[in-house]
């Protein structure tokens, strides 16, 4: 058991634990990329068009990130896993839950309250990874989980899904009242 200076054991990441869960969330953040993809599509020519381009571009971004982290755990993504991440960001480029791409529909509800979920997740993963930094850093240093980064993710994620929420709220009366 390893100790810091002050004799206190320092615990040490668990990787048969944390790389499948960091694999999982990498092959949600290729479906992520695509979906962002697939709403600025059904957004094309409004108002939003260019947050969910944004949007788009700023998960890929992370998923780099993440890709990244896992590498630099001393990792390669799961080769399954990324199969199945590349076949279901094929359906989600279909967009299965507005296959239409109409705004004023139950389906654009759903769609955006799927990227909602997605968003979520990702804030839980980057808090979880905040939560694991500090003790983490004794044994792995910094430059692993770097506590900065992760809390700019953090930020980021909680602004974009106040992002996604403004479109979903600002189009409801669109989806759901008559003329």
């Amino acid at each position: 058991m390893t100790r810091a200076a002050n004799g206190i054991p320092v615990r040490q990441l668990d990787l048969g634990t944390l790389l499948p869960y960091l694999d999982l969330h990498l092959v949600g953040a290729t479906n992520g990329v695509r979906l962002f993809g697939a709403a600025r599509v059904s957004w094309a020519g409004t108002p939003y068009e260019e947050d969910f381009a944004r949007l788009r571009r700023e998960i890929g971004q992370e998923r780099a990130f993440l890709k990244r982290l896992i590498k630099a755990l001393g990792h390669r993504p799961s080769l399954l896993k990324m199969a199945m991440a590349r076949a279901l960001s094929v359906v989600a480029e279909l967009d299965p839950l507005n296959p239409m791409r109409r705004r004023a529909n139950a389906g654009a509800q759903l769609e955006l309250e799927a990227l909602q979920s997605l968003l979520k997740g990702k804030e839980a993963l980057w808090s979880t990874l905040l939560a694991l930094s500090a003790d983490a850093s004794a044994s792995t240093g910094d430059a692993v989980l770097n506590r900065p980064v992760l809390e700019q993710l953090l930020d980021a994620s909680k602004r974009q899904q106040e992002t996604v929420a403004r479109v979903m709220t600002q189009t409801a009366a669109d989806r759901f009242l008559r003329r």
